[in-house]
């Protein structure tokens, strides 16, 4: 080969190998790029229930602390949670709130309703 291929050779390797660190470091840095994810799977929000003991069940990601009105709640090892909750009658607001290990802090709120007959 002359001496030109082979710079066009050496700089594709060296930009084909920096392409492919930065894409690993994207792939490390997105927990601190996307910050904490809360999904709720159950209760829908704005359902109404007759019952007073409803279920939350969802999922966390990417948290240091998971708290459920105010109380810590804690998640298996997958960041699924599973926690039982009393309403009050009428109009109630659940708030899920997370936060990660570089203090990103996000929140979810449910709207139910108890009616009571």
């Amino acid at each position: 080969m002359n001496r030109s291929a082979i710079s066009i050779l050496r700089t594709s390797i060296v930009t084909l190998l920096a392409l492919v660190i930065v894409g690993y470091f994207l792939f490390q840095a997105q927990k601190l790029l996307t910050g904490p994810v809360i999904d709720i799977y159950t209760p829908e929000n704005g359902a109404t229930y007759s019952q007073t003991l409803i279920e939350i069940e969802g999922r966390a990601r990417n948290i240091a602390y998971l708290n459920l009105n105010d109380r810590k709640i804690f998640t298996d090892k997958d960041g699924y949670f599973k926690e039982k909750l009393l309403l009050s009658p009428g109009y109630n607001i659940i708030k899920l709130d997370a936060q990660d290990k570089f203090k990103k802090y996000t929140e979810k709120r449910l709207e139910l309703i108890l009616k009571e007959y």
